[in-house]
């Protein structure tokens, strides 16, 4: 393949939808304590309601079929396979953006926008705001498959965005993400600047420092997301300390049994999303077998070298209510060029497709007020 680019088509063999169908008909459900939720993990009932769902109701051909309805590609970055959408708007002078992903997500986080961002005019916006969009799966995640090698942490995958935006010959573009796209798109921005107009994401994970004069004075707002911080940090942070040290450990229950790849995920997803949404998700990592390789990133994050230089590149937070999306005087320790702050009350970590009218105005306005 080298540095072509091919057309790909999702299509999964009927053998591996029966495959997962029996799967689930065997699963064995752990037990659980009578009276207990989620403090102990994902609960049971939730799970089976999923799991259901997912053997009489849920049916992937459907998904499959408005996957197939965008134009998918792969090619070739830095050795590894890497899959990705290219939504082009009908609209002369669209601006390009890359959209990035994260845990537990995929592609799928992004489908509710695509329309309204590549044809604002069908959507009551103006053609002006019109963008091209390309959305890549992560290396390891999804329809790029499994990386095969080490290193391919949030730097290396930020330099080849950096190479796949050249390759598809777009000469400045924006970056936008959320979760671990939050972290990548502002790594673009730092070692590509010359090409990347400006960042736009939903979380800046920037921490204290240990400095006490950091935490003087904090207002109503930093309070609260130190609060979310603080609570996610002592009842769902398990994920993010395993991943880091063990992803290998983990790797054979996610590959090998589909409830457990939807347990595992669905600790993160919660119970406030529709099934089909979570499910498709989840299927985005069950038929590519890429639970444990998408595992990686958080244990070549854990051993990466960071740089010490902030971020120059105009940078703009949308933060939802339901999520930790940071606290700004710690932001603007490692992002020198914060232009817009934006939070909203709801919307949760997927808020592209919890609230896609919000998260496509901002993006929008952002984008607007750099001049692109």
């Amino acid at each position: 393949m080298a540095d072509t680019i091919e057309p790909f088509e999702i299509r999964v063999d009927d053998r591996v939808l029966d495959d997962l169908h029996a799967r689930l008909d065997r699963t064995r459900f752990a037990d659980q304590i009578e009276g207990t939720g989620w403090e102990y993990g994902v609960p049971v009932a939730y799970l089976r309601e999923l799991v259901d769902h997912w053997r009489s109701t849920y049916d992937w051909r459907v998904h499959e079929a408005t996957l197939n309805r965008l134009d998918h590609y792969r090619t070739r970055l830095d050795g590894q396979l890497v899959h990705f959408v290219h939504a082009r708007s009908p609209h002369d002078g669209a601006y390009p953006l890359l959209l990035t992903h994260g845990w537990p997500g995929s592609i799928v986080e992004f489908l509710d926008v695509i329309a309204p961002l590549t044809d604002p005019e069908r959507y009551g916006g103006d053609r002006s705001d019109a963008f091209h969009l390309v959305i890549p799966s992560l290396p390891g995640f999804g329809f790029s498959g499994p990386t095969r090698e080490r290193g391919w942490d949030n730097l290396r995958i930020a330099r080849a965005w950096a190479e796949l935006m050249a390759r598809l010959g777009y000469d400045r573009y924006g970056a936008v993400g959320n979760d671990a796209g939050s972290m990548i798109s502002p790594e673009l921005g730092r070692i590509d600047p010359e090409h990347v107009a400006g960042v736009h994401v939903t979380q800046l994970f920037s921490f204290p420092s240990g400095d006490p004069d950091e935490m003087k004075d904090l207002g109503t707002d930093e309070q609260s997301q130190l609060g979310t911080l603080q609570w996610f940090y002592e009842n769902k942070f398990s994920f993010n300390v395993l991943m880091a040290q063990q992803p290998q450990t983990i790797g054979y229950a996610i590959d090998d049994s589909p409830v457990g790849l939807l347990a595992w995920l669905a600790q993160l997803l919660g119970d406030e999303l529709d099934p089909d949404f979570v499910l498709t998700n989840v299927m985005t990592y069950w038929l590519t077998r890429t639970g444990s390789s998408a595992a990686r990133l958080y244990y070549e994050n854990a051993h990466a070298e960071r740089s010490a230089e902030p971020t120059t590149v105009p940078l703009g937070l949308a933060g939802f209510g339901g999520d930790f999306y940071g606290i700004r005087r710690f932001a603007e320790r490692d992002h020198k060029n914060i232009l817009s702050w934006n939070t909203y009350d709801h919307g949760g970590h997927f808020a592209a497709h919890k609230v896609p009218d919000l998260y496509v105005a901002d993006v929008r306005a952002f984008f607007r007020a750099i001049g692109r």
